[in-house]
């Protein structure tokens, strides 16, 4: 059943660690050599999220250049996103797909050195909502066996390509594995669902501060038009958090945001960010621990 009042005008009074009023998680989506491709099998190239608007090889043909802007992500812009963090010891979630680290150790070692957390976001970066029941369970059960196998720790949350399927919260339910999904875009707090009669944890996501805007012809197209949209996000969330927290999600992908010309949007907001006490910069899991302290399901109407 659709819920389309949430907490209304009662938010959460609780506050964020250090009396911040706004949480500000990075995500970093790693999906190269997952997505679609012939050598996958899947008959096809990946169209989504490439620096072109219309495939241009036949379908059934390998499209070499997808692939290639896809190899960019996992060989340079990965490791530009990922220094940057580092060199500003920040805080940063990746959202893994799981075949996509099997295939580069090299990344997989490298967030394994980290005190980064992980989000499983499939076996594959293939829409689940294209899956049979079965064939689904597995692929959630495969994720979280593949991304412990690489990384020497599991996911704690899940993640779907862009939307889940009717039985995707039910299988996680079920799996017991996942602490916590972020398959919804319809909140700026965490809050529980009853899936079944068990009380489920969501941490809403976003698609709006989200690097995937610098590709989609939105007028969102230069380093400058994402830094500012990221700051104009966040004031006005900072504004309001001097009453009731808020959550800002900002997601990025190697292949788009890590190119130089881009990433230097995401300088600047960092920047924007640095010093401030109204902030809490925290990974996804962070956030989550938090909520279940703070306001476990016992206190929140399903």
């Amino acid at each position: 059943m659709r819920d389309f009042v949430g907490y209304a005008n009662r938010p959460p009074t609780i506050r964020w660690p250090n009396n911040a009023g706004v949480a500000v998680n990075f995500v970093l989506n790693y999906e190269e050599g997952s997505e679609y491709s012939i050598g996958n099998g899947d008959g096809r190239s990946e169209t989504a999220l490439i620096e072109v608007n219309a495939a241009r090889v036949p379908a059934g043909s390998r499209d070499l250049a997808s692939e290639s802007m896809y190899e960019y992500g996992a060989r340079v812009g990965f490791w530009r996103i990922a220094q940057l963090f580092q060199d500003r010891k920040l805080p940063l979630t990746i959202f893994a797909a799981a075949l996509a680290l099997e295939r580069n150790p090299e990344v997989a070692k490298a967030i394994a050195a980290t005190d980064w957390d992980i989000v499983a976001h499939g076996y594959r970066w293939v829409e689940h909502y294209h899956l049979d029941e079965d064939t689904e369970r597995e692929h959630i059960a495969k994720a979280h066996a593949s991304i412990r196998q690489s990384v020497g720790r599991p996911p704690e949350g899940w993640y779907c390509r862009y939307s889940p399927s009717q039985y995707t919260r039910r299988l996680l339910v079920e799996h017991g594995g996942y602490s916590y999904d972020s398959d919804a875009y319809n909140d700026e707090v965490p809050y529980w669902l009853d899936v079944e009669g068990t009380q489920h944890l969501v941490l809403p996501y976003s698609l709006v501060t989200n690097d995937a805007k610098l590709l989609a012809g939105g007028g969102i197209e230069t380093a400058a038009d994402y830094a500012q949209f990221l700051i104009d996000s966040f004031d006005v969330l900072a504004a309001e958090g001097k009453k009731t927290l808020r959550m800002m999600s900002v997601g990025m992908h190697p292949r788009v945001l890590g190119h130089p010309g881009r990433v230097a949007g995401l300088v600047r907001f960092l920047d924007h960010l640095a010093g401030r006490d109204d902030v809490w910069i925290a990974r996804r899991a962070d956030i989550a621990a938090h909520w279940r302290q703070a306001m476990p399901p016992t206190g929140v109407a399903a």
